[in-house]
């Protein structure tokens, strides 16, 4: 079995296991909705999942979809992370630390794993005298595909 259709099985399990727990109902459409979730790559806003969902299944409601996310982090299968808009967005909880860089014009987000940057992070917080728990990191600005188009504006101008 490939280690994505494992882990995918493993979230879909632990989220079946999750609403046991809290004696909720397993339901096609709370089904439908995590099948969305795990299929989906990258950093999926609610709206973006009900639309997703929509296409496959048109009478589940945002509410639900809303729901059910909140469900999914809450069973560690889902981190949900607000970046500068505010606007919550989820990713799979399974994957190792990394950073974010965010384009401020369309709105991609870039996942990077920079060793050194760890190091110097721990390093300044032992020296500062602090016991380092967890951070976060986002770095914003423009994305190559946008700032290859801003340059093609510019020079049609």
């Amino acid at each position: 079995m490939a280690k994505a259709t494992r882990s995918t099985n493993d979230a879909f399990a632990r989220f079946k296991a999750y609403l046991r727990e809290q004696k909720l109902k397993s339901t096609a459409q709370r089904d439908a909705i995590v099948e969305v979730f795990l299929d989906s790559a990258g950093h999926a806003s609610v709206e973006e999942l009900y639309g997703r969902v929509r296409k496959r299944h048109p009478g589940i409601g945002y509410a639900t979809v809303y729901r059910t996310m909140k469900l999914l982090t809450e069973c560690g299968v889902a981190d949900e992370r607000h970046f500068r808009n505010g606007e919550a967005r989820y990713e799979m909880a399974e994957k190792s630390h990394h950073d974010h860089l965010i384009c401020e014009r369309c709105g991609k987000i870039v996942e990077f794993e920079e060793r050194r940057i760890e190091n110097l992070q721990e390093e300044t917080a032992r020296r500062l005298g602090f016991e380092l728990r967890g951070h976060k990191m986002e770095l914003y600005g423009i994305c190559q595909d946008c700032a290859r188009a801003r340059r093609s504006s510019a020079a049609k101008n």
